[in-house]
């Protein structure tokens, strides 16, 4: 049976995990200047397994940690400035912004005015989030966040709470007076039991109620260039520390920006060729697969995952899903094929492309490899 976590793994608290305790680490804003991301692949080396996972919230997972090194590595990181002194405000400090912002837009100025106040945040379910999307259009409607301020049709930002689809105007340099009022509103108002707002069905208060919609989004970048370098893939959000430490031998750039999409934004232009793992080819087919780090790095997979999500990208038209459980987290999209673990074997489903079609169960990785032929 697959189990639901019912928080999230930060600096002061890691999670086990099958290869070792995992550690978040949630970069101010997004961003690791490059001193910063060369110090945190040294360490990640040097704690752990050198594995770095990129998570749906924008931020970083050092793995294979144990009970000896995780202290030591929490502590150097405070010193990097990535890691907050105080372990309340760390875990409070659940904000994800749209990593396209500029020194200095709105973005920018909210983002670091939140962080001022993070003493200010009341006590939140370990899930609840914040979204800062202040840029022309917004980069990240797609991702979940409890709390949103983000650009308004008509122009101005707005305050929407996640499960309205409207939100309040806000007056310049107000915005964080009224995102605050908001979350302690969730809490005062027994949202903790509900844990997420969408969930939380007491009405808002007056005056939080909305009836300014967000304007039309904008799509997410593609590998490639972007506005200020080079946004680079990043297959199945999984990164080595050594190839985090060839990327900043090279020269040409000053930092880095983390995505929810399995992706990095380079600030100025890498010089060379890219380090295994990273690509910069929209047509890479290893964009269209979703894979968890399956068995046995995850203790409720039963099956292998991302050799045979490798084998079979090519081979897949559509999105392919490969999941080592039940509980399919490492899905960003809805797949067109989704292979799930079950007592060591793989079912094949197809629940977008014909629903009706009954799932094959018991399946050998020669039998999915054989029905795609990708021998």
């Amino acid at each position: 049976m697959a189990i639901v976590r019912g928080w999230c793994p930060d600096a002061w608290r890691p999670m086990m995990a099958g290869d070792g305790l995992l550690l978040r680490v949630k970069p101010p804003l997004g961003r690791l200047a490059r001193d910063q991301l060369i110090s945190l692949a040294a360490l990640a080396r040097t704690h752990g397994n050198g594995q770095i996972d990129l998570t749906r919230r924008a931020n970083l997972q050092l793995r294979g940690l144990d009970e000896r090194s995780w202290p030591r590595l929490r502590d150097h990181l405070i010193n990097l400035r990535l890691v907050d002194a105080d372990a309340e405000a760390e875990t409070a400090r659940n904000l994800m912004i749209a990593p396209g912002w500029r020194a200095g837009d709105d973005s920018d100025r909210l983002g670091r005015a939140l962080l001022a106040r993070s003493h200010e945040w009341p006590r939140l379910p370990a899930k609840v989030g914040v979204i800062i999307d202040a840029g022309p259009a917004p980069m990240l409607h797609g991702e979940p966040g409890d709390f949103r301020i983000e650009r308004g049709m008509g122009g101005r930002l707005i305050l929407r709470a996640d499960g309205r689809h409207a939100g309040m105007p806000l007056t310049r340099d107000r915005e964080i007076d009224a995102l605050l009022a908001l979350a302690h509103w969730f809490v005062e108002s027994g949202g903790s039991a509900a844990g997420r707002m969408a969930r939380h069905a007491v009405p808002l208060p007056a005056w939080a109620v909305g009836t300014v919609m967000p304007t039309a989004p904008s799509p997410a970048p593609m590998p490639g260039r972007w506005a200020g370098g080079l946004a680079c893939a990043v297959a199945f959000g999984r990164i080595t520390a050594t190839a985090l430490e060839r990327l900043g031998d090279q020269p040409g750039w000053t930092a880095l920006r983390l995505t929810p999409w399995r992706m990095i934004l380079v600030e100025g232009d890498v010089e060379g060729i890219l380090p295994p793992g990273l690509s910069c080819d929209p047509t890479d087919p290893l964009r269209h697969v979703d894979a968890c780090p399956g068995c046995p790095e995850c203790p409720q997979a039963s099956v292998e995952t991302r050799m045979l999500a490798c084998r079979l990208a090519p081979h897949v038209a559509g999105r392919l899903h490969v999941s080592g459980c039940t509980k399919g987290c490492a899905g960003i999209a809805p797949a067109d094929v989704l292979l799930t673990g079950h007592d060591g074997r793989y079912t094949l489903s197809f629940p977008t492309t014909d629903a009706a079609a009954p799932a094959r169960t018991a399946l050998s990785i020669a039998d999915i490899l054989a029905h795609f032929g990708a021998h």
